[in-house]
């Protein structure tokens, strides 16, 4: 039952802000309040024309608002709480993969609240499926989604401790204020918020309004934060799904086929494996052949020996060279001609990149015949609920889902691909297991951003840009998850159209050129090879941004301009504008070096947000010629970096910081040296030691980050905002440097670096002699 409550307080605050806000009480033994949606806003997209182009969608309505707009009708189930003890607990439905969410909503908490940082805490929640397409963590949408519904319940909450406070007092509620979590009146009395909570209750859920502080008030918000979980994460007692111990779980890995999706036919030596010492269970699954015992060493030794037969998988007889040509062919023309202008064509193409994160795969199950229990890191467990329910023939109020902090993520945690073999295998041997793939696995057979080119023509003349054409052609990106729910998923796997048409509303709402080019088209079209794909961290942007921001360096050439002047003269959003200046200033654009080095420079916007990366890079042979020990590729180092990022209203500039230092590796590894190489339907690449991320090498010393004042009351997204536009400006920079525009990317694809791992074993022994080889 919810009734209208028709006292509105203040309580002392005044109008604290612009914005009058909405939620509810809900019945509780103690304070506990829900709140209901309110859409973000965004800043003014002003246009300065050299010949204008019209607006694309993503200017209009992009990805985070089509987030926001499936989460506004369940957003009134999101609820925090005061405990007894005068804590703030907050299960938020997202999940933390490293992005440092879990400190962000804290200090939204504590801010409102005016309590302490130490006194709120911060869960994930279980998968609720009451709240649809409100727990898909994902899109750089956690912040933007969430911010203003996190502030509105923790500010109800406060301003009904108040009230409780002063009706206890026989005081008006004006009179009262609050601090570090104690409410203080008139005569000096005081009281906590925990022994006010019991009584500030609701018997029923009441609708109710309160005001958010003004942005000027903020003590907490907009201050640098140390991550709350920094400690615990530098002296190891930080919990992952590895750490996690559950009753009789004991360790579980798979023995796997040699190529994608490969099917198990039949295990040829079953015995012989169920008599190895340790060993517990082996069954059949549909990918493998699961193997159970008392530690991991002894499931790697058991998968040494398995003597299977294996199907085939469903990418076989692909390599690079037959899913390049098989691209190309799928390209869609262009629609403009050279007709009197003067014009540029180039292709741009991008291999395989895995994203597996630091953790590997891993989660637990214990399948009972009634009902089971999952606990892994998940973005999107309402889906996994669902699926897996589906999968053990079980309802799905009878499967528990837990959402376990991850080791990164890289976009791998959207699927739930582990935590459903996790309960195949449980429900088999009928016990609890803790599944873990190997590096091995999670390279081989693992998610993977896949391979795609870029075609571009420019039509340009009399220094103005007539027509910008891009034509993007990708190997089936996998958006199974739909928008985290089972509606959606089973959109995006009808037969006719249904994965190509969620992937074309994800470019289309993602995907715009920044630059005033006349007529402007940017079209994606997919292929459905059926390799282990996903949304990998910024999604196409990292591919497509890369492709364009050369083209503005050829154009720059062409007619003579030096490149952020060129910039500068056709960029039609003010925010860019503005942080490309703020990085020409820091980063001293211009200055004279040496040759074989150079700088380079990218811009990008995206969730509402704006950033620009320059970067200085030496090419020298020195450099990229330089011995390493062991396998590796060395290439080019990048020797200086600068971020300026205005990302709406920052929330805490230290976690923002570490995102765009993150972006920065990430881009810096897709444009000198991370790939998968196919061959016969897998990759050769089989740990991180031959799947070259930014080692030290290739990065640099000098890495500065520059956030711009507040430009919105609301923050953008942040989490993948970084690697577009450093992606590009590492691309930029080399051509520069060496003269030569790279096409095919990584850099260094070309030199493979390593000698491969077999195919069989699929998880080799591990090594025994320490860091000896190690680099």
């Amino acid at each position: 039952m919810v009734e209208r409550s028709t006292a509105e307080h203040t309580d002392g605050r005044g109008l604290l802000g612009r914005r009058r806000v909405l939620g509810y009480l809900i019945a509780a033994p103690t304070l506990a309040v829900g709140v209901s949606w309110f859409a973000n806003e965004s800043g003014p997209r002003a246009a300065d024309a050299a010949v204008p182009s019209l607006p694309q969608p993503e200017n209009i309505f992009d990805l985070g608002d089509l987030q926001n707009l499936a989460a506004a009708p369940t957003s009134g189930l999101i609820t925090v709480e005061i405990k007894a003890d005068g804590t703030a607990y907050f299960a938020v439905p997202r999940c933390e993969v490293g992005q440092g969410i879990t400190t962000a909503f804290a200090m939204m908490v504590a801010e409102e609240l005016d309590l302490p940082m130490n006194k709120v805490e911060i869960a994930l929640a279980d998968a609720r499926p009451e709240l649809l397409m409100n727990q898909l963590t994902g899109g750089s949408n956690s912040m933007r989604s969430m911010y203003l519904p996190v502030r509105t319940a923790a500010a109800i909450a406060r301003q009904r401790l108040v009230e409780t406070a002063a009706a206890r007092w026989d005081a008006g509620a004006e009179q009262l204020t609050t601090r570090k979590g104690v409410v203080s009146g008139p005569g000096g009395r005081t009281a906590t918020y925990g022994s006010l909570a019991e009584a500030a209750a609701s018997a029923t859920t009441i609708a109710v309004s309160a005001q958010l502080k003004d942005p000027s008030e903020f003590k907490v918000l907009g201050q640098p934060r140390t991550r709350v979980d920094a400690f615990d994460s530098v002296t190891g007692r930080k919990q992952f799904a590895m750490d996690l111990q559950v009753p009789n779980a004991k360790p579980t890995m798979v023995a796997r086929p040699p190529t994608i999706n490969g099917t198990l036919r039949s295990i040829n030596n079953l015995a012989a494996l169920r008599a190895m010492p340790g060993v517990t269970d082996v069954v059949g699954i549909t990918h493998g052949v699961a193997i159970r015992a008392e530690t991991f060493g002894q499931c790697i030794d058991a998968i040494q020996k398995v003597d299977a037969t294996w199907g085939p998988g469903t990418v076989d007889d692909e390599s690079d060279a037959t899913v390049l040509a098989k691209l190309r062919a799928a390209q869609l023309p262009m629609a403009v001609p050279p007709l009197l202008s003067k014009t540029i064509d180039a292709e741009f193409v991008f291999a395989f990149a895995s994203n597996s994160p630091l953790e590997p795969d891993c989660a637990i199950a214990d399948v009972r015949p009634d009902s089971a229990e999952i606990w892994s890191c998940l973005k999107v467990p309402i889906l996994a609920q669902e699926d897996i329910a589906k999968q053990l023939g079980l309802p799905i109020d009878a499967v528990k889902v837990h959402v376990v902090q991850g080791g990164g993520s890289f976009g791998r945690h959207l699927f739930h691909d582990v935590a459903a073999e996790a309960a195949e295998i449980s429900q088999k041997m009928g016990k609890p297991v803790k599944l873990s793939w190997s590096r091995t696995d999670n390279f081989r057979q693992g998610r993977t951003h896949p391979m795609c080119t870029s075609r571009v023509r420019v039509n340009y003349l009399g220094g103005n840009v007539l027509s910008y054409e891009q034509r993007h052609t990708s190997v089936e990106t996998d958006f199974g998850h739909g928008l985290g729910e089972m509606i959606t998923a089973f959109a995006a796997d009808l037969p006719v159209a249904g994965n190509l048409s969620f992937a074309q509303t994800i470019f289309a709402l993602t995907q715009t050129s920044p630059y005033n080019f006349g007529v402007t088209t940017q079209l994606l079209n997919e292929i459905p090879l059926k390799f282990n794909t996903g949304s990998m961290r910024n999604i196409y942007s990292p591919n497509v941004v890369c492709a364009e921001e050369l083209m503005v360096d050829q154009l720059a050439a062409k007619m003579g301009q030096d490149p952020v002047r060129f910039r500068r003269n056709f960029l039609k959003d003010q925010r860019l504008l503005a942080v490309l200046n703020k990085a020409a200033e820091v980063g001293n654009w211009g200055r004279t070096m040496p040759k074989g080095t150079a700088q380079g420079v990218g811009v990008h916007s995206e969730y509402r947000a704006a950033v620009a990366t320059l970067v200085e890079i030496d090419c020298r042979p020195e450099t990229v010629n330089r011995p390493v020990e062991g396998e590796g590729v060395t290439g080019p180092r990048v020797t200086k970096a600068v971020i300026v990022v205005d990302p709406g209203f920052c929330v805490n500039p230290r976690g923002l910081e570490a995102q765009m230092i993150g972006g920065l590796q990430d881009a810096i590894a897709l444009a000198l040296t991370s790939s998968l190489h196919i061959k016969d339907g897998i990759p050769l690449e089989g740990s991180w030691d031959n799947y070259f991320y930014t080692r030290e090498w290739n990065s640099p010393l000098d890495v500065e980050v520059v956030i711009m004042p507040n430009t919105s009351e609301s923050p953008s997204g942040a989490g993948e905002l970084a690697v577009a536009p450093a992606f590009a400006a590492v691309a930029c920079a080399y051509a520069r440097a060496t003269g030569t525009m790279p096409t095919y990317f990584p850099i260094n694809h070309g030199k493979l670096g390593f000698e491969p791992l077999p195919l069989q074993p699929s998880t080799p022994q591990s090594p025994t002699d320490g860091l000896d080889h190690t680099f």
